[in-house]
């Protein structure tokens, strides 16, 4: 009988233990696929934020109005990536190209 219970006690806590793991696995891959490809973090180059085109700027105080650019970066396509952070205090990244056009 006790082994029998042994067992059990064993199995059980072996498929909480791959239950625990596979979570661990499963945020790990939504946090992964959140973040930009190495790549495209290296092609970005830092600028100042008053070198900014206006129609960027424009598009984020339309769309963010309590938004503060933070850092700005442009790639060789014209594209730029702005870290802002709202009144609220939340903070983000947005990509925009030349014309203030948001880009997903």
């Amino acid at each position: 009988m006790k082994k029998l219970v042994f067992t059990i006690a064993l199995v059980l806590g072996g498929l909480s233990t791959y239950a625990v793991s596979t979570a661990d696995i499963s945020m790990d891959t939504k946090t992964a696929s959140i973040e930009a490809p190495a790549e495209d973090q290296e092609s970005y180059q830092e600028i100042a934020v008053e070198e900014l085109p206006e129609a960027v700027t424009s598009a984020v105080s339309k769309s963010y109005p309590t938004a503060t650019i933070n850092k700005a970066y442009k790639n060789e396509a014209n594209e730029y990536k702005l870290e802002v952070a709202l009144k609220d205090g939340t903070a983000g990244t947005l990509y925009a190209d030349e014309n203030g056009n948001w880009i997903d």
